[in-house]
């Protein structure tokens, strides 16, 4: 048996719940009361409370770091959201504790002039995960049904064949035999305007605000109805869209790791015994007398 590290409830199975409750705000709201075991009160989880759930969740994705490398597994994710529905930070909490060598994010910029001429897909085709890799999107090709529909970026005939074409790729990716998992972190209106305006006022945030995120600020309802077509054409059984609560980001984060340690057949291995073995002696050595530049000790 393998070693088991602390958190194997997130490994059971568990019946996929209704996709989302739609409202006239544009935001989709999960179906019913909360699950039980949740908060009755949805008040932002304090950070402490956060890094004491996140340890053992950590804990498993290493499991599944050490799975995925010595099975040869392939695993791809991809997040899409509005702008400030926190991809990144759900990606910074799935990787700050494993190997930028197994779990490899890919951000792709915008298209060069020969990119645009290729075939869509193209350009993330060789992104795809090898053996023994996972590789997050952070934003996939679904720019396509998104930024790029509703910023006119593409023509609406382009959009309507990514949406009539994508289902079959994504089944050819799937019969391949990776795991193919698709997050869409969803926000509601007041979030994304509490968000953005944090952009303006904090200076450590104000690279993340584009001229782009402004504009995008103003089509609120064509993304929600971009969004819903997204859905309708590639939410499919082999390749589901899976939706993120993502109000509370600290509860987001630790909802999304939970259910993708869940939705990933991995065995833990054996965990060997590790001793740390005995230093050699000095033999002689001698501290260097050459002054070194030694930077203020300010903090």
């Amino acid at each position: 048996m393998g070693h088991k590290t602390g958190h194997e409830k997130h490994r059971k199975r568990s019946p996929e719940k209704s996709l989302t409750a739609r409202s006239d705000s544009g935001a989709l709201r999960p179906p019913g009361p909360p699950q039980q075991g949740a908060s009755p009160v949805r008040e932002p989880m304090k950070n402490k409370e956060y890094r004491r759930l996140l340890r053992p969740l950590h804990a498993e994705l290493v499991a599944v770091q050490e799975w995925v490398r010595s099975s040869g597994v392939r695993i791809c994710i991809l997040f899409e959201g509005r702008d400030t529905a926190g991809k990144g930070g759900v990606i910074k909490a799935i990787t700050e504790r494993v190997s930028p060598r197994v779990f490899r994010v890919v951000a792709l910029p915008a298209p060069t002039e020969r990119e645009r001429s290729q075939m869509y897909i193209q350009r993330y085709v060789p992104h795809l995960p090898a053996g023994g890799e996972v590789v997050i999107f952070d934003r996939s090709w679904y720019n396509r049904a998104g930024v790029e529909r509703v910023m006119n970026f593409c023509t609406e005939e382009e959009a309507q064949h990514f949406l009539q074409m994508i289902p079959t790729v994504e089944r050819a990716i799937v019969d391949s035999g990776i795991i193919l998992l698709k997050y869409w972190l969803e926000v509601s209106p007041e979030q994304q305007t509490l968000r953005l305006q944090s952009r303006i006022d904090d200076p450590r945030k104000t690279w993340k605000l584009s001229n782009l995120d402004l504009e995008s600020y103003t089509r609120w309802y064509d993304y929600s109805r971009a969004r819903d077509e997204m859905f309708h054409f590639t939410d499919t059984g082999w390749a589901p869209w899976y939706v993120v609560d993502n109000d509370d980001k600290k509860r987001g984060r630790l909802n999304v790791i939970a259910h993708l340690l869940d939705r990933i057949p991995y065995e833990p291995l054996e965990r060997p015994d590790l001793v740390l073995p005995q230093r050699q002696d000095a033999d002689g050595y001698m501290a260097p007398t050459q002054p070194l530049h030694w930077i203020p000790t300010l903090y």
